[in-house]
């Protein structure tokens, strides 16, 4: 199994364009595995792992509900802010400044052909990684992504997770509110959930992250829970 990733890290990009290059990376995979069946070989599927900063942007996942999005057209161009329908799971969310978003592109033929096992480990590696910062976090049953404070009035989503799965292989990801503009998230219902609120890394601990820090610890943990190798 080819369990080398390479890590592509955009910076800051518009939304539909990194979507575009996913696309490309993702049918690029896929194409490669119909080819491999049809005649009968076993050429090697790469994996990549992008890390991105997204312009404000609000994404709906292909089974959400437009009316968790609380803005109408004028008002999304009065924040600056872009809107998309996308081939994700799960319903709405927002992408920003000082947000890690990482979007993982692999063919689980190199590691493991489970989709629920797939994430429970991204949500796993957000959860290690905030547990270098001193921050507890958990799931929430029948709510992906990772949470604080689960089970009490004060629970807060820290990060979101939504993913597209074709013949085993991955696109979309996770989004680590970081040192992100919480106040974006006050225009939608996030993930579709009413009376959960969300936080950050700089709200929690009160001070600014260094990004490139925070993605070095995720790359770790990814590393060690997938087995896997970064070129």
């Amino acid at each position: 199994m080819h369990k080398k990733i390479e890590l592509i890290d955009l910076g800051a990009k518009d939304y539909k364009e990194t979507w575009e290059f996913q696309e490309k990376l993702f049918q690029g995979i896929v194409d490669l595995k119909i080819e491999n069946r049809k005649n009968n070989t076993e050429l090697e599927t790469p994996n990549y792992f992008l890390f991105v900063e997204h312009p404000h942007v609000y994404t709906l996942g292909k089974s959400g509900d437009i009316s968790n999005l609380l803005l109408n057209e004028v008002q999304l161009a009065q924040k600056g802010a872009t809107f998309y329908k996308i081939n994700r799971g799960g319903d709405i969310t927002y992408h920003g400044p000082g947000q890690i978003v990482g979007y993982p592109i692999l063919d689980l033929d190199n590691f493991f052909t489970d989709i629920h096992k797939y994430l429970r480990f991204l949500e796993e590696v957000i959860i290690k990684t905030l547990e270098e910062y001193g921050i507890k976090s958990e799931r929430s049953e029948g709510e992906t992504g990772v949470w604080l404070d689960v089970g009490t009035p004060f629970a807060r989503k820290i990060c979101a997770l939504g993913v597209r799965t074709s013949r085993w292989v991955t696109m979309h990801g996770f989004a680590l509110n970081v040192n992100t503009n919480l106040g974006y998230f006050d225009n939608i219902i996030p993930c579709g959930i009413k009376g959960k609120a969300v936080t950050s890394l700089e709200a929690e601990l009160d001070r600014k992250l260094p990004l490139e820090e925070v993605k070095g610890k995720i790359l770790k943990h990814f590393t060690e829970l997938f087995e896997a190798e970064f070129d």
